[in-house]
């Protein structure tokens, strides 16, 4: 993997969540990301393909208290800047091609295998249940990647 490698406990000053169609676990980590983040690291996300928008993701969401707003799927394609300090990649296809796409950049890439809720059978609940674990599981990533080397830092 060709890559800046940031410094222990340094944040990038932006960031890429990148999965398969940018419908489901990308949206939901940027806008986790963007709410639990300094406003000073730029965070976006995208699909290595086109997705439709998932009213699940909406509903999971809708309990944080964020939205994605207007926002639909978008490709790397889609992206006005194609440049980050890090990419953090969700599903294995997008992590196949974050490595290619970074094979001669300067980008750090991370790979954080998360489940697809989509996946899930069974009653709204149970899907519901597959959707706010994805969530969580996301939020829990971004704080011990990103907040708690700065916490330690504030306490040394």
């Amino acid at each position: 993997m060709a890559g800046l490698i940031l410094a222990a406990g340094a944040l990038p000053r932006s960031i890429l969540f990148l999965c398969g169609m940018n419908a489901v676990r990308s949206p939901m980590a940027e806008q986790l990301a963007r709410r639990m983040l300094s406003a000073a690291t730029f965070v976006a996300s995208a699909g290595v393909r086109a997705g439709e928008r998932d009213p699940f993701v909406d509903a999971v969401l809708a309990e944080e208290g964020l939205s994605l707003g207007e926002r639909h799927p978008r490709t790397m394609d889609d992206l006005e800047d194609d440049y980050f300090d890090l990419i953090v990649t969700l599903a294995p296809e997008a992590h196949h091609a974050a490595l290619e796409l970074t094979r001669s950049l300067a980008v750090e890439v991370e790979y954080w295998p998360t489940p697809d809720p989509t996946d899930a059978g069974g009653t709204r609940e149970h899907i519901m249940a597959s959707y706010r674990d994805v969530r969580e599981r996301l939020k829990s990533r971004i704080s011990r990647r990103f907040l708690l080397p700065e916490a330690e830092k504030a306490t040394d």
